[in-house]
């Protein structure tokens, strides 16, 4: 299961571009939700791949689900070359999305986010609209039950108003 905790700050401390979606956004929504592992959409500029890939690296980030004896280096190039990492760190499971499907780049997503106060820190988390949105756009089954669970917490947001 992913330490959240540390796995926002140190991005945050790093001074890392992201914006948390998936589950862990929706757990911050107030929903009961439990996940095992840490969704961020990432910006693309080179600065931001720099920090990112010090940020984790003394976390040994690998490839989730390939052969431990497979070479993988971690860096800067890396990042370049990719925009979707399913990791494996020693913080948890860590997924860095450049681009969320239904939403766009790092840019699209920042704009429908709104900053928490998590940790002594600002972090950016995908709006509740957001996370239906990219959820109802990837069409996985295994999103259903959250994208019931975001509903309800939209349609109790609208009747507050």
């Amino acid at each position: 299961m992913i330490d959240v905790k540390k796995a926002i700050t140190t991005l945050a401390r790093n001074e890392v571009d992201f914006v948390i979606i998936g589950g862990v956004a929706l757990s911050i929504h107030s929903a009961a939700y439990v996940t095992y592992d840490i969704d961020v959409c990432f910006s693309r500029n080179r600065n931001n791949l720099r920090k990112i890939a010090d940020a984790l690296a003394p976390f040994h980030p690998r490839l989730r689900g390939f052969p431990k004896n497979l070479p993988f280096v971690w860096d800067f190039s890396t990042l370049l070359n990719g925009t979707l990492f399913t990791l494996e760190t020693e913080l948890g499971d860590f997924d860095l999305l450049g681009e969320v499907s239904g939403l766009g780049t790092y840019e699209d997503v920042l704009a429908q986010s709104s900053p928490w106060d998590l940790y002594g820190y600002k972090v950016n988390i995908l709006s509740i609209n957001g996370l239906i949105q990219a959820k109802e756009s990837a069409g996985r089954e295994k999103d259903v039950p959250g994208l019931k669970i975001l509903r309800a917490l939209l349609d109790a947001e609208i009747d507050e108003d």
